[in-house]
Parts: structure tokens; C-alpha cells; sequence
């Protein structure tokens, strides 16, 4: 028989993980039961997992759902957050949003959509299978950066101007902490394994570590003047904060919190991520329109690639292939080939949208 999972892209997850980590095991969350048994094979031509139920002798034949790849951008000039496809660079849909949207972050299921609204002090939350608003959470004031847990139960956000950060149950999209950090809170990423989140700290050059089971801050790390952004590398052994005063880039060694290495990029760099195997660092340079590309294993710059006006946010597909930077006064995006590093299109929004928030992920309708 078929089980269509349209609707139930966690349990694909959960299985893929499985294939991944070498097991043939899985659970099958499917309400209102569950089902155990043992994955015997995946055919990519037919979009099937064979999965073979412990309590049923014939093997189950799981339909795949149609996932989205998508590059979501938060638009500071008119109040929006634009949704775009990656296989065609188009625009597919624009969500209204409160005043000044500044970052966004996708759930670990693609169900939801979380945008930090800089003037309002409140976060946005959008269902997906609506593209709509559908709750709007008050946090601190001035929330700029937001995060999620990789096990999609928590929302760390930073509230600029109260030096703090909210911790969000996404279960009932309450604000269950409110955790004192450094002055001026702007930055934040979550380590793989969730146990840690780390804040840039702009108003005392400090990064917070802060402990996920106790939400209290258990270090604070000396960095450069006005660290902007943070990056945990996916093996989470080190973290990368841009400093935008000294246009450097301070490596951190999270087993020990502190800085390692302090590497120089282009002109006030703001965004940095990490590609997904590890290897390079992408830097935003504000200040010379530009992205600088680290090799991570020995912290040096290897190429500068120029973008468009004022570049801010940035993010990597999940393959690795390629790079989207928002260019906050041009009113576009840059895409990157990371294979060549080279922009390969660049991405009309609209005409003083100012894009400054990126991610990207997969949607699941």
C-alpha cells in the first residue's frame, strides 16, 4: 500500500535521518498512530521510500512530498517578507508583515516562519500552508536577531535596546525567559546540538554564551568593536562573530570560548554563514559591497566577490551550491555559484524594499 506524506514532511525527516546515520529502523509518526518497522530500500525515480511495517508482512511503499527550497528575504522599506523560489529566482509570494522586519528563521518541519520586527517589538509568526500572519508574539524592544532550535521547540531572539534575549516556546508561542545578556544585542546562533546559543553583543564587543537547558548566560567571550553577526560551524567546534568597526572576523573555540584566530575581510563586514560541509565562511561587507569567502581550515580569506549595494544577510542553500546575499540599497539579491564564486543572477525585489533578512529552507505545504 501507499502512505502520501504531503502533509508530513517531519516523519520524511525522520527517516532520511535514519538513512543517513546508517539505520534501517524508523518510527512513522502518523496520526493517530504509530508505526515501527524497517526501511528496506529508497527508489528516487518514483519519489518512494520502501518502509516494511514490524506488524504488517508487506512491505509499505511511502510517497515522498513535494518539497520546497526557498529563499525567504525581510524587506525594512515596505513592511513584507518575500518569498523566493530557488530552482527559477523568481519571487513566488510577498507576506505583510509588522513594522521593519529585520531577520527571519524557518522551523526544522518548514511549517512555520518566524520574523523579528525591529519597530514593533513583537516577532511574526506566518503559517505556511496559509502564507499568511497568524500570530504575533511581544518580546523586548528592538528584537533584531532570531534563531531556532534545531529541535524546533525554541525561538531565541535579541532585543537591542533591553540587552536581553526572549526564549520563545514555539509550542504556544509564549515568551517562557527573558535572559540578561551584554549592551546592544544584535547577533545569535544555536549550535548544532542545541545545547548552546551565542549572542554578538554591539554595545560592549562581548559575545553571551548562554546555556539552552538553563537559559543563563555561562560565558562571555572579549571580541572586536561591534561584533554583528555569529555563525556556529555544523561540526560546532567554532563559532565566527563579523566585527564591523575593525572589519574583522573573530573565530571562537566553543570547547574553551575564546578567540582563536582573528582574521581581516572586506569594509565593515555585517552577515556570515557557514557552507554546509564546513569549509568556508561567507562574510557581507557592508562598507565595499562585497562577500568575502574564508577557508575555514586556515582562516584565511581566499576571495572577495562584489555584489550589489550595501550587502547584509546572507545564507547557503542546503546543498552548498549556492550563496544568497540581500543588498540592502539596491533593492536585490545576489546569488552566488559557490562552486565558481561568481554571481550568477541577481534578484529585483521591489524598488526601496531595503532586504536586509535572509534564510533559507525547506517549506513544507
Amino acid at each position: 500500500m501507499k502512505i502520501n506524506f504531503s502533509q508530513k514532511c517531519s516523519c520524511i525527516r525522520q527517516i532520511f535521518k535514519k538513512l543517513q546515520q546508517g539505520k534501517t529502523t524508523a518510527l512513522l509518526f502518523i496520526q493517530p498512530s504509530i508505526l515501527s518497522g524497517r526501511v528496506t530500500g529508497l527508489d528516487p525515480d518514483s519519489n518512494t521510500i520502501k518502509f516494511s511495517c514490524f506488524d504488517v508482512t508487506a512491505p509499505q511503499l511511502i510517497t515522498l512530498p513535494a518539497y520546497n527550497i526557498v529563499t525567504l528575504i525581510t524587506n525594512t522599506g515596505n513592511n513584507t517578507v518575500s518569498m523566493i523560489n530557488t530552482e527559477t529566482n523568481t519571487v513566488i509570494a510577498t507576506i505583510c508583515v509588522e513594522n521593519l522586519p529585520y531577520k527571519v528563521a524557518i522551523t526544522p518541519g518548514g511549517r512555520f516562519i518566524y520574523v523579528t520586527n525591529y519597530s514593533d517589538d513583537t516577532i511574526s509568526m506566518i503559517d505556511i500552508i496559509a502564507n499568511i500572519v497568524t500570530t504575533t508574539i511581544r518580546v523586548g524592544s528592538v528584537p533584531s536577531g532570531i534563531a531556532i532550535t534545531p529541535s524546533g521547540t525554541r525561538a531565541y531572539v535579541t532585543n537591542k535596546d533591553s540587552n536581553t534575549v526572549s526564549v520563545i516556546d514555539i509550542a504556544t508561542n509564549t515568551v517562557i525567559k527573558t535572559v540578561p545578556v551584554g549592551t546592544n544585542p544584535i547577533g545569535v546562533a544555536i549550535t548544532p546540538d542545541g545545547t548552546c546559543t551565542y549572542v554578538t553583543n554591539m554595545g560592549s564587543n562581548t559575545v553571551s554564551v548562554i546555556n539552552t537547558a538553563t537559559n543563563t548566560v555561562i560565558a562571555t567571550i572579549l571580541v572586536g568593536d561591534i561584533p554583528i553577526a555569529i555563525a556556529v560551524t555544523p561540526d560546532g567546534t567554532r563559532a565566527y562573530a563579523t566585527n564591523q568597526r575593525i572589519d574583522t572576523v573573530s573565530v571562537i573555540n566553543t570547547a574553551t570560548n575564546m578567540v582563536t584566530a582573528t582574521i581581516f575581510v572586506g569594509y565593515k563586514p555585517s552577515g556570515v554563514v557557514i557552507s554546509p560541509d564546513g569549509t568556508h565562511a561567507y562574510v557581507t561587507n557592508t562598507g565595499s559591497n562585497s562577500v568575502s569567502v574564508i577557508n575555514t581550515a586556515t582562516n584565511t580569506v581566499t576571495t572577495t566577490i562584489l555584489v550589489g549595494d550595501n550587502p547584509s544577510g546572507i545564507a547557503i542553500t542546503p546543498d552548498g551550491a549556492f550563496a544568497y546575499v540581500t543588498n540592502e540599497f539596491s533593492g536585490t539579491v545576489s546569488v552566488i555559484n559557490t562552486a565558481t564564486n561568481t554571481v550568477v543572477a541577481t534578484i529585483l525585489i521591489e524598488h526601496n524594499s531595503f532586504p536586509i533578512g535572509v534564510e533559507i529552507g525547506v517549506l513544507c505545504k
